[in-house]
């Protein structure tokens, strides 16, 4: 029996790097999703989207990420791909890299686009991929929904269980800029740097529906380790 949704503010504060609330997704279904709420229109031409991920799937599986999607168009959605490739989509064909694959193991994960350049790269603990050039001249469009968990193949839903995400994310932030590489890299080492002013994982409204649990934990950084 799937319960209620239930809505959420992560107001836990990362003082020190110390504790950070996280979404474990436990299992494949087609019920447990999150909705972030955004804090600002998602009207961008240009973007930095981080998160921190962990997934024990492997194989020939195809993973989503992030999905943003307004009533006609997959706006940005990032995936992992059935050969462990990371991608993302534009309202179109999307920009694969070839990356280490995501483990068990806790990974930083960044992806930034300009539209201008049309430069898109990757980012995994801090190492940046090369640069691609990619939906040079598009605009990212406003008034959708942003989910996690699941693949919105419409508007209202319409999910795929053997898409979803089974592992866990965290610390979810976006920007309507390209955040320069030092800062990206500052952030997977555990430094505050500047929240998102599209989504800022310590203050956005998260809508919880399904068997989806929010715990509590001690937010991992390479300073721990000094």
């Amino acid at each position: 029996k799937m319960r209620p949704p239930v809505i959420l503010f992560l107001m836990t504060a990362l003082a020190g790097s110390v504790t950070i609330k996280t979404l474990v997704f436990s299992n494949e279904t087609s019920t447990n999703y999150v909705e972030m709420i955004p804090q600002r229109p998602m009207n961008l031409t240009a973007f930095t989207l981080c998160m921190r991920v962990a997934t024990e799937l492997s194989g020939q599986r195809e993973i989503i990420l992030f999905a943003y999607r307004t009533r006609n168009y997959d706006e940005l959605h990032v995936w992992r791909e059935l050969d462990g490739r990371l991608s993302f989509y534009l309202a179109g064909d999307g920009v694969l890299f070839k990356v280490p694959e995501l483990g068990a193991l806790q990974t930083h994960l960044c992806i930034t686009w300009d539209s201008t350049s049309g430069l898109a790269a990757l980012f995994l603990d801090g190492k940046r991929s090369l640069s691609k050039i990619y939906r040079k001249g598009h605009t990212v469009r406003a008034g959708g929904r942003v989910i996690l968990g699941q693949d919105l193949d419409f508007y209202l839903g319409d999910f795929d269980k053997h898409q979803n995400f089974v592992g866990e994310i965290c610390d979810v932030n976006m920007w309507d800029i390209v955040l320069p590489d030092s800062v990206i890299q500052g952030m997977f080492a555990g430094e505050r740097e500047p929240r998102g002013n599209v989504f800022d994982w310590e203050n956005t409204e998260l809508r919880i529906n399904g068997d989806v649990e929010v715990a509590i934990r001690e937010l991992y950084t390479p300073e721990a380790d000094v």
